[in-house]
């Protein structure tokens, strides 16, 4: 702790000192030239559409990132993990054991949702994944998009609008947009080799030593095409990650008495679960008691007692009575445990999940290019094609449960999910100009695809017959964009632009079926399950093998959909520079959607230049989300055996018969008041520029996805609904609730050159806090009181306002000298809740709200490039250099001691200090 603080107070001072330098120097106005400072300001073009100015003269807030060049010196590779580190407004973090997100990180600014941030890239609308974020993370039940499917050495550079965009970009933009600027470079291929791990004392389960190994190659190659200024740039990435491991041991109870019976049995050549597929009605009985009687014998940790009940036991009932877990305690549990762990060679590590980041191998592609066809006319396109394979764990089966078949798994097992991701998109284009005008058509595609393979697992209810692998089914989302778009500029005062345009949208989604064995439930005999208990297939002690592939149940043919919409939309936007010291922009953009109907929003914003390198701006608009069409036609259910009937649960789409019956209302869009107010301060002769934003954003009719409605729980009209169609319980995406957030971004910049060095210090931090306001919008059969903390449940609360930091903090510098360039940075992460809802005080009370607070942390990065010769340079450093995790869970949290870090929060990850090299090449 004391080298961590020692290196983020020198980097303070170093900050403070170099600005001290550098006003002194002003001052002094000595003529010696052994400083320079960078006089050159990036420039932005998001935000507005009148072209590129410097980002200290927008009137909105925009950062840029030019990772073209950090590409070289930062230790992260994907574009999620590069924004974590450099935007504090940005959050996106690994996730572990949540299904398909365990594969696609959610991404959040300001700390809104991930799918009220809009992704462009080269300016045009990228679409969205396929993957619906359902399970307990931050985003729960949102859409947003999959930032990794484009290779981050495919790029020049990022902008991050951080201000309500939708009245100039469309849906989603609440928050702000994200523009991707692909690479232009040509004659030469570049590339880059980087192999690293995690070097840490908790890796592989706590044990030490090194994993996570990740190898990644990356490959650049651009070249003009003719003479007039046309080329193509194509970029290949590949990389290969393992998993992580950071649970702790398994310390709860992974067998029974039955389970050292069965593998003495099994260690002779018998396996028990052979002798009858339901224990309720086979002939063999009494051969099943008596080798019981004798296997038990050969157990010799049994105590006396417990060997003379089981010999006295002679019916299958009374030996359940006697074998059952629930006879003994936890302790004793634990004792038959490591008796039996001893007996079979084994540790109680062999059982932990896989707690960590998944197994990924990625491959990409990505090509972007423009052909001048005239003096004025320019064709464009560009795109990619990406394929992402992902393994990752899930809960443990031990032998112990009724879903675990001990025929096949005397041991239990761990199954995996697999998914194989896959991304297309393709733009084209020409732009070009006419008539003083400045004429942009173009139509983009883009497809995101999730297929489900269970592996490693079993359908308990096939028991010898089941698979081992299994096909769920999968997820598709398809968009088609077509854009045409106008902009002029008028010598009137300082200058107006003038722009207009129009917008068409297609968007597919689809939700394809599993094989049958994904999802069914079978009868003792192997055929499709018909609903008599007497038919069901059981373990030993009379409990129902549960059906569908074990760890995610695959879609079943009623969930299957093919489901489409289309949208259209007309935009102006008007910028007028009154004075030189005065612009001001003007927004309004009209949409109309297939499935929900029309918005109109509008945005004003403004810039006043107080002084040549003073200005203050400010903006204020509305916006809006659409429902994606993921939110209005997912579903997913399970047929389940309760209370003696066949009964439905699961996720009901919007448009399902059970959504019509309760009257849930048709979702319909979000709608926002967004205003923003902030300062730009420049001070060239120290090359420093600070700039300051407070912001405002109130969402109403924020779409969330609510608990589990059980028919216990629902007014007596909506049970008379839930029986109708045989359900048990129900969740829905649904229009429930309205929020505000609040924030402050503050981003200073210094640069300055003196005897050949070049020192660039960056400090940034965003402070928000988003809350809930107002009432549960509560509707139809399912409006009731004491249904709101289902509609929006408390550890739904704790992801929407408390699982993302309110602070966050970033102080970088990066020194050039000659060949060599150094990079140091420290991020402070805020802290954050827990979303379990357990004893935290240890009183023995559990209040509603009570959850464990998650402390603030500072990761430091630090890494070092020398460029040996023009074309070869390698650079060396580590990520979380002191290796800091997150707060350990408080026991309740851990499942048996598996979840040593939170799950269901969004720092920075729990894998721990990571080290990398990285062999740099150009020719």
């Amino acid at each position: 702790m004391r080298n961590k603080k020692t290196i983020l107070s020198a980097s303070v001072l170093f900050f403070l000192g170099v600005y001290t330098y550098g006003q002194e120097k002003d001052s002094i106005k000595t003529n010696k030239d052994s400083i320079k400072t960078n006089n050159v300001e990036e420039v932005v073009v998001l935000g507005s559409r009148a072209g590129a100015r410097s980002k200290t003269d927008s009137p909105v807030p925009v950062d840029v990132f030019n990772v073209k060049e950090s590409s070289i010196i930062l230790p992260q590779t994907n574009i999620g993990q590069i924004l974590n580190a450099v935007a504090p407004s940005f959050t996106s973090t690994i996730q572990t054991n949540s299904d398909g997100t365990d594969h696609l990180d959610p991404a959040q600014l300001r700390g809104l949702g991930p799918d009220q941030v809009l992704v462009l890239v080269n300016g045009k609308r990228r679409h969205t994944s396929a993957l619906v974020n359902v399970n307990g993370t931050p985003g729960r039940g949102t859409v947003g998009t999959d930032l990794n499917a484009i290779p981050s050495f495919a790029l020049n550079r990022i902008e991050v609008l951080r201000d309500g965009a939708a009245a100039q970009y469309g849906s989603d933009a609440i928050a702000g947009v994200i523009n991707l600027d692909l690479k232009r470079d040509t004659g030469k291929l570049a590339g880059q080799i980087s192999y690293g791990g995690n070097l840490t004392p908790t890796a592989n389960d706590h044990t030490g030593d090194f994993d996570g190994q990740n190898i990644q190659l990356d490959l650049n190659y651009g070249n003009k095409i003719g003479t007039k200024g046309g080329f193509f740039n194509i970029t290949w990435s590949s990389q290969f990650r393992n998993p992580t491991y950071r649970a702790g041991t398994e310390n709860g109870p992974i067998y029974n008495a039955y389970n050292a019976i069965e593998q003495r049995a099994l260690n002779d050549g018998v396996n028990l679960s052979s002798l009858f597929t339901n224990i309720g009605n086979t002939p063999n009985s009494q051969q099943i008691v008596n080798y019981v009687h004798q296997y038990a014998q050969n157990v010799n940790y049994f105590s006396q007692e417990l060997q003379n009940s089981i010999q006295g036991a002679n019916t299958i009932s009374a030996l359940q009575s006697i074998l059952k877990s629930g006879n003994f305690t936890r302790d004793q549990l634990n004792y038959f445990t490591d008796q039996e762990l001893t007996y079979r060679g084994q540790e109680r590590k062999d059982f932990n999940m896989q707690v960590g980041q998944s197994k990924l191998n990625n491959h990409q592609l990505f090509v972007n290019a423009e052909i001048p066809v005239s003096d004025n006319w320019k064709v464009y396109t560009f795109g990619g094609y990406s394929i992402r394979h992902g393994t990752s764990g899930g809960f443990y089966r031990r032998p112990t449960e009724n879903r675990t078949f001990t025929g096949l798994y005397p041991n239990g097992y761990l199954p995996q999910i697999g998914t194989d991701i896959q991304d297309i998109s393709l733009a084209a284009g020409i732009k070009g100009k006419w008539d003083g005008w400045n004429i942009d058509f173009s139509n983009t595609y883009g497809q995101n695809s999730f297929t489900y393979n269970i592996q490693n697992t079993g359908n308990t209810s096939l028991r010898f017959a089941s698979p081992r692998e299994f096909n769920a089914g999968g997820l598709r989302f398809s968009q088609n964009t077509i854009n045409l778009d106008f902009s002029k500029k008028y010598d009137v005062w300082e200058g107006i632009n003038v722009a207009f345009g129009a917008e068409h949208r297609y968007e597919n989604f689809k939700i394809t079926q599993g094989e049958e064995a994904s999802y069914q439930t079978y009868d003792q005999f192997g055929n499709i399950w018909n609903g008599d208990p007497s038919q069901r297939a059981t373990d030993f002690f009379g409990l129902p093998l549960p059906g569908g592939s074990q760890v995610f149940n695959g879609f079943k043919p009623e969930n299957a959909v093919d489901k489409n919409r289309q949208s259209v939309a007309a935009y102006a936007d008007v910028e007028f520079n009154f004075t030189n010291w005065l612009l001001v922009d003007a927004a309004a953009r009209y949409e109309n959607y297939s499935d929900f109907g029309s918005t109109f929003n509008y945005k004003l914003a403004s810039r006043i230049k107080i002084a040549p390198n003073f200005n203050v701006r400010f903006a204020g608009s509305t916006g809006f989300r659409a429902p994606s069409i993921h939110q209005i036609y997912y579903n997913v259910t399970s047929t389940l055996f309760t209370n003696n009937q066949l009964l439905e649960v699961g996720t009901f789409s919007n448009d399902s018969q059970l959504a019509g019956l309760l009257s849930m209302p048709k979702l319909k869009q979000e709608t926002s008041k967004s205003a923003s107010v902030g300062f730009t301060y420049k001070i060239p002769s120290a090359g420093l520029s600070f700039t300051a934003d407070g912001y405002f954003t109130r969402i109403d009719n924020r779409i969330i996805l609510t608990d589990q409605f059980l028919r216990k729980d629902v007014p007596s009209d909506a049970q008379k609904e839930y029986d109708k169609l045989n359900v048990n319980g129900a969740q829905f995406f649904t229009n429930a609730i309205d929020t505000e957030t609040k924030g402050l971004d503050v981003v200073i910049s210094h640069n300055v050159r003196f005897s050949g060095i070049k020192l660039d210090n960056n400090f940034a931090i965003n402070l928000n806090k988003t809350k809930q306001v107002g009432d549960i919008h509560s509707a139809g059969l399912l409006q009731s009181p004491q249904l709101e903390k289902v509609y929006f449940s408390e550890k739904s609360r704790v992801y929407l306002e408390e699982a993302v930091p309110r602070v966050k903090a970033s102080l970088s510098h990066t020194l050039s000298w000659k060949d060599a360039t150094f990079y140091l940075r420290n991020t402070y992460f805020g802290k954050v809740t827990g979303a379990d809802i357990i004893d935290v005080n240890g009183d023995g009370i559990i209040d509603f709200n009570e959850h464990q607070p998650i402390g603030d942390k500072i990761i430091t990065d630090i890494s070092a490039a020398y460029q040996f010769t023009k074309n070869v340079g390698l650079t060396l450093g580590v990520n979380n250099l002191f290796d800091i995790y997150p707060t350990k869970n408080l026991t309740a949290s851990t499942n048996n001691d598996q979840f040593i870090y939170s799950r269901s929060t969004s720092q920075f990850g729990q894998n721990g200090r990571y080290v990398f090299a990285r062999l740099n090449f150009n020719f």
